[in-house]
Parts: C-alpha cells; structure tokens; sequence
C-alpha cells in the first residue's frame, strides 16, 4: 500500500502541475490504534508555480481525491498551510509529527523554525478540548453501548491538551505516548483493554460503556477548561516571517 501511496502522489504532481513537499498518514493509523480494516488517511502539502498566485481568478487551495477503497488522499497548497499556521491550526502540527511519512524533502527543516515560532499552547488546547467534547457528547453520553473507537476520539485529544498543558509544546501523534506520559493510572488497565479491541475488532465493534472512563473524562475536560480560563491574553502574531518564506519557497 505504501508504494501505491508513493505512486500515486507522483501522479497527482503530473495531473495537478504541483511540487508535494511532505505527505504523512494522519489518522488511527499514525495515532497508533488502527483496527484491521481501517482506512489509509493520506495528507500533503504542495505547491504551485509561482505565477498561478498571481492570478486575479482564485482557485481552491485543497486537492482532494475521491475516496477509493481504502484511500483517502487529500492535501492543502502552501498559502493555506501558512494561512493555518498563522492560526496554530493544531492539524498541522500533527501533518510534521506523524511517524508514518510518505514524502519528505528539506521543506521540512526550513518550515521547522516557523512551527515553534507560531505554536500557540492556548489555540492548541482549545480545539483539542473542542474535539474531545464534541465526540463525548455525540457519541459517548447517556449511551448504554458505543462504538469501542469513539472512545479514543475523546481520550486522545484530552491526552493531548495534558502534554500541552505541561509541556507547552506541540503533542506527538501516538497515543501510546501520550497514555504512557499523562493517562491516569488507575484507568490505564481500561485503555489498553479499549486498545486491544481497537486493534484486532472491525471499526464498528461496539462495547458497553464503560463508566470509570466517562468519569475520568467528565474529569479532564473540566480541568482543562479551568485552566484555559486562568491563562492571560496574548498578542498576535504578525504576518511578516510566514509572507517572507512563502516568497522564498515559491522561488525555490
């Protein structure tokens, strides 16, 4: 599958008339917790010619391929990257942590420098927090039986505002890090019991809720919400390294 990856990214460069600087897996299987029959979740970022920004007519800054079996192949050109980047889009940091990587090329290490000037702790937090209660409400409360993956949907992004919280820095894709790093212990026994279903059931296995999880995570997001309130306000960024490596990368 790895080679399909390759090869078909090489024809989306052809196709599209594009320069892809780096493609990742983003999804349950860079997080570590892919079941047997779980997608290839495949993302990039690419670029144009330089001449195409220059034109007064806009055209869509994502490619997206249809999804194909078990292929889902989708990227963003480089402005909204940087667009994102401005805004600590936390996807994007994910894109550079992932352990699974397709393409890589020295943009890379020239970005590399703007992703820790850029990250911001509080933006972070607020969209992890944002996924985990989102998931918690619409597939986790006030359920008798869920979907065994669900679960890592809110675990994961709650782990992840942890390791920023205490680490103020970007989280790793894993969740097996993140859980080995900040997952209470007395609940640990439960996850890798979620973790073994994950891995060896279909996508859809559903299980009966398990309450000392839903406490712990009743739990965490209340802490986590607390503790963005306590943080000062800060001030933006400006636009001036972003607009000086974009000019430098389409000239590259």
């Amino acid at each position: 599958m790895k080679n399909i990856i390759k090869e078909k990214l090489t024809e989306l460069e052809r196709n599209e008339n594009i320069r892809i600087l780096h493609a990742v897996e983003s999804g349950s299987r860079a997080w570590g917790f892919a079941s047997p029959d779980s997608d290839y979740d495949v993302r990039f970022i690419y670029v144009r010619e330089p001449g195409h920004y220059l034109k007064l007519e806009k055209t869509r800054d994502v490619i997206e391929l249809p999804i194909n079996g078990e292929l889902d192949i989708n990227g963003w050109d480089l402005d909204k990257t940087l667009r994102l980047l401005y805004k600590s889009n936390p996807t994007l940091f994910e894109w550079f942590n992932s352990p699974i990587v397709y393409r890589k090329t020295d943009f890379c290490d020239r970005i590399a420098p703007l992703l820790q000037e850029y990250f911001t702790p509080s933006k972070s937090i607020y969209h992890y927090l944002g996924t985990a209660k989102s998931n918690y409400i619409a597939y986790i409360r006030g359920k008798d039986e869920v979907k065994a993956k669900k679960y890592f949907y809110v675990l994961r992004p709650l782990l992840a505002c942890r390791w920023i919280m205490e680490r103020q820095c970007p989280p790793p894709m894993l969740f097996d890090e993140l859980k080995s790093a900040y997952l209470d212990k007395n609940i640990e026994s439960y996850a890798d019991y979620l973790l073994d279903i994950k891995l060896n059931s279909p996508e859809i296995k559903i299980i009966p809720t398990i309450e000392v999880i839903n406490e712990y995570i009743l739990r965490s997001m209340e802490e986590t919400a607390a503790y963005l309130q306590a943080l000062p306000k800060r001030d933006e960024k400006t636009w001036d390294m972003l607009n000086e490596f974009f000019i430098s990368e389409l000239y590259r």
